[in-house]
């Protein structure tokens, strides 16, 4: 084996248990997945509970349109963006906020490689926990609706795509919070930032405006709403946006986020 594919596997080992050696990663793990599945799941148990008092014109529309939005919630979904993206930004400042990053550049001075390894771990990481998550609580959530038969199916016209986009929500968010973090080098302030990004600016756009529907199609939030939508929503979307375009817009925000990254790192001093 090379000597460059060698030490570029020992970086990826390195910060695999950098990444697992933080005290704060396993809990941020666990509290946004079982915080993002209790959101899910207490939909799910109120649609339960509530169903035979529904008037007929919403029991004609819940599978597919409130099946999905029970399995996916905007609630539990932005408990997942921020915890996930607070993972991400801590997988670097962490490392500028304790000093141990100039340990880790003396060691490997191709700073693009250190990034480069840092990446791919976390979108691998991501990846894998978003898988699991979306799985779960599509699982549990249709399995519970099962009991009133409007449960869904993975081969129902949709759903793979929502589930897909629900898991791939991790790893952008992840890279979103990584690049940011990268570029702010402070923990508070890159979280803080992250918020502000990707929940408070969703909230404050308009959607019944060209330019508050562009610029929220344009955020992982709204493209991650287009994708989980199936069936024809009863409320009539004055701009609406394609699934290929919500894809464009994951792809940008982890490309874009991995490309400041570099660039801020090697760029500036430590």
């Amino acid at each position: 084996m090379p000597a460059a594919a060698a030490r570029f596997r020992d970086l990826l080992a390195a910060e695999w248990i950098k990444l697992w050696s933080l005290r704060s990663t396993p809990w941020a793990f666990a509290v946004g997945a079982v915080a993002a599945l209790g959101v899910n799941l207490n939909a799910t148990l109120a649609d339960y509970r509530n169903y035979p008092n529904y008037p007929d014109g919403i029991k004609e529309l819940f599978v597919p349109i409130w099946a999905m939005r029970d399995a996916f919630t905007l609630g539990g979904a932005m408990v997942f963006i921020l915890a996930t993206g607070s993972i991400g930004a801590l997988m670097i400042v962490g490392e500028y906020g304790t000093g141990q990053i100039r340990t880790t550049f003396a060691a490997v001075p191709a700073r693009r490689a250190v990034v480069a390894a840092k990446t791919l771990v976390l979108a691998a990481v991501m990846l894998v926990y978003g898988a699991l998550v979306a799985g779960v609580s599509f699982a549990a959530t249709q399995a519970v609706l099962d009991g009133r038969g409007v449960g869904m199916g993975l081969g129902d016209e949709g759903v793979a795509r929502a589930v897909a986009a629900s898991a791939l929500l991790a790893p952008v968010c992840a890279l979103a919070g990584f690049g940011l973090g990268a570029l702010l080098r402070h923990t508070a302030t890159t979280i803080v930032s992250l918020t502000g990004v990707l929940l408070l600016l969703p909230a404050l756009m308009d959607e019944r405006n060209r330019w508050g529907a562009t610029f929220l199609h344009a955020l992982p939030q709204g493209a991650w709403k287009r994708l989980t939508e199936v069936g024809v929503s009863p409320v009539p979307v004055e701009y609406p946006w394609t699934a290929g375009g919500a894809w464009t817009v994951y792809a940008a925000w982890a490309a874009g986020a991995v490309a400041v990254a570099f660039v801020a790192v090697h760029r500036r001093d430590v």
